[in-house]
């Protein structure tokens, strides 16, 4: 396809992740998080939270944990996960009847308290288990609430950091597989000398350079990356750097 201009445009194609236990790859900056997730039902406290920067797999391992409760529990669906912000007075009563598991998305500041807490002592009180992700540990969210704010202290917390050479590259890898492009061990160098080292920036680059390969009907070159480089880093490219729900990795059942 190609505009009035007759440059030639890419085709948006949605590109589902592998979300596997399988899948995740583990480092030292996610070793904890994995093995908290991977504990379950075993935990210390009935909820647990794993936080950390955007895009740093915290939706994989929600999926991971959806599907250990899935196996343990015989649970014929996905578990609900509700992102923070939706959390309102009107979440129906049978949430814990229906679902004894529940994750809840992107905890911060400015969200429904009163309904958190309620929830929170509902499956506290009645047996159940919460999965929380945030990008900064409940302790420093600044819940305005203080019972709220004396129990979000207590759940255990671990975080993820921002990843090393060895796991920037195996995520460039992984994230250029689910697109089903092959790429040369030049290029992924290439990459790492030249990009802004966080997960974020990372799936960014693999979109961006994926969608204008296809856009030149050219495979993924040295000269492509560079040119999605100076994309994402140019100031007319703002909107490149939307990295609202960015995790990019495919979503649980929404509640």
């Amino acid at each position: 396809m190609a505009d009035k201009k007759g440059t030639q445009l890419a085709i948006e194609f949605y590109h589902r992740p592998y979300m596997g236990r399988e899948d995740f790859m583990l480092a030292e900056c996610n070793f904890e998080a994995f093995r908290l997730i991977d504990s379950w039902p075993n935990w210390n406290y009935f909820a647990a939270c794993i936080y950390g920067p955007t895009g740093c797999g915290k939706t994989h391992l929600s999926h991971i944990f959806s599907d250990k409760v899935s196996l343990i529990e015989h649970y014929p669906y996905k578990i609900p996960c509700i992102k923070a912000e939706e959390l309102n007075k009107d979440l129906p009563r049978q949430l814990l009847e229906i679902h004894p598991c529940l994750i809840i998305e992107d905890l911060k500041a400015g969200i429904d308290e009163e309904t958190l807490f309620h929830l929170y002592n509902m499956y506290r009180d009645e047996g159940g288990s919460v999965l929380f992700t945030a990008e900064e540990a409940p302790a420093r969210i600044g819940f305005h609430l203080p019972d709220l704010r004396s129990r979000m202290n207590i759940v255990q917390s671990v975080a993820i950091g921002e990843p090393d050479d060895g796991l920037l590259s195996a995520l460039l890898i992984k994230l250029f597989m689910d697109r089903q492009v092959s790429v040369s061990e030049e290029v992924i160098k290439y990459m790492l000398g030249n990009m802004q080292r966080s997960f974020s920036y990372a799936r960014k680059l693999v979109e961006e350079t994926d969608r204008l390969s296809l856009a030149r009907k050219r495979a993924v070159s040295i000269n492509i990356v560079k040119e999605a480089i100076e994309n994402l880093n140019s100031d007319t490219q703002g909107e490149l750097f939307d990295f609202s729900n960015s995790d990019g990795q495919g979503e649980l059942f929404k509640f």
